[in-house]
């Protein structure tokens, strides 16, 4: 894994969120974007070289809409950037790590992600990041 990528916050409201995080971080949101397969609205703030991704459902069947029931608003997932996904998934498959299911696949940011699943990192859902052809 080449880096911390981003951190994921699920949030209920992003456009109180995205007010929250311009005024914390002293800079707008560079990106929004719908990501309809995941029932997602993202929100994307870079801060020095870090990156902070705001997830908000857009219906109740989304991961995050789950979450949020669950556990509320907050750390949802960290992403790793990997220069090549599919060999990295194939490593950490050897090391006996299990992928969810459906993954990879196109994710927000112009980015091919995959997750992996929280039972086996200390419950920290971790995402693995490529960019994605342009």
């Amino acid at each position: 894994m080449d880096k911390i990528e981003h951190i994921g916050i699920a949030v209920k409201d992003l456009a109180v969120s995205n007010a929250l995080f311009e005024k914390l971080l002293g800079v707008p949101s560079y990106k929004t974007e719908e990501v309809a397969s995941e029932g997602v609205r993202t929100s994307f703030f870079k801060s020095g070289p870090n990156k902070i991704e705001l997830l908000e459902a857009i219906n109740d069947e989304s991961p995050i809409a789950n979450f949020l029931d669950k556990k509320g608003e907050g750390v949802h997932h960290i992403a790793f950037a990997v220069g090549d996904l599919e060999k990295e998934i194939e490593r950490l498959k050897q090391e006996g790590f299990k992928i969810l299911p459906g993954f990879p696949k196109n994710g927000a940011d112009n980015k091919i992600v995959a997750f992996l699943h929280p039972k086996e990192t200390n419950s920290v859902l971790v995402e693995l990041c490529q960019e994605a052809s342009s």
